[in-house]
């Protein structure tokens, strides 16, 4: 599975799901890093069949009144440290990985993980 992970998140998000297997970009590594448009991060992920990680709500507006990006990853936690975030993370990457497979849209909190679309 692929990932594209957006601005708000950290570029370390990419290794965690590296070795769970998965190809991970950061927006940091597109042309414009984290000054890429909202509709460049949307076109970059469905081009390459990514799914899109973001803290960002502006996402789940153009997923739900478009079906765009195809697949979306809304993380709802907050301002918590990377290691915090990571902590949350990494236990859960294989269902994250099993979920994409039957939904579009999932959304990760404090209290884990649930199917939105």
């Amino acid at each position: 599975m692929k990932f594209l992970i957006d601005a708000q998140l950290p570029r370390r998000m990419t290794t965690w799901f590296a070795a769970a297997g998965c190809d991970a970009a950061h927006t940091l590594d597109l042309p414009d890093g984290n000054r890429t448009a909202d509709q460049q991060v949307i076109e970059c992920a469905d081009q390459e069949e990514r799914v899109v990680i973001t803290k960002d709500s502006d996402f789940v507006d153009s997923h739900l009144l478009s079906g765009r990006p195809a697949k979306l990853l809304l993380m709802s936690v907050g301002d918590i440290s990377n290691q915090d975030l990571q902590a949350l993370v990494l236990p859960l990457i294989p269902d994250i990985i099993r979920e994409f497979q039957a939904t579009s849209f999932l959304e990760f909190g404090q209290a884990g993980l649930w199917s939105r679309g």
